[in-house]
């Protein structure tokens, strides 16, 4: 079994060393565990930041399209290079890559065909208290 781990990328070359920093190498249940990032045409060469760090494989657009184009491209090339299982994840440092593995579990053990992850973000009324730091109030 092999678990890609994609990250989707816009000019992150600032926030993607610490993302991947983050990420696992290993999971349970699965034999390999590897990275993609798909470069939207970044100007800050994010894929060269990304092949420093130990990206498997990076697949560069040569420019910009769009989250919902380089998100499919990304899904096409993980399981192009024979991905079982497909993690999205952000270069923005809003998702702990510490929960990959409970997120995963449900995919597993058969019990769904998704696992969808949430920000910690928690709603007090209308207006969200965010927990991370570098969450653009905005989104």
């Amino acid at each position: 079994m092999k678990l890609i781990i994609h990250i989707p990328c816009f000019n992150e070359a600032g926030t993607l060393p610490q993302t991947l920093a983050d990420l696992p190498r290993h999971v349970d249940g699965f034999d390999a565990v590897e990275w993609l990032v798909t470069d939207d045409g970044s100007t800050d060469g994010t894929s060269d930041v990304a092949r420093a760090h130990g990206v498997d494989h990076v697949v560069r657009l040569s420019t910009n399209r769009g989250l919902a184009n380089a998100f499919m491209t990304g899904l096409i090339a993980a399981l192009e290079r024979g991905a079982d299982v497909i993690v999205n994840t952000d270069a923005d440092n809003q998702y702990d890559a510490s929960c990959i593995p409970d997120l995963v579990v449900p995919v597993l053990e058969g019990r769904a065909d998704i696992a969808v992850g949430a920000r910690p973000i928690i709603a007090v009324g209308a207006r969200p208290i965010i927990e991370t730091a570098d969450f653009p109030w905005l989104k």
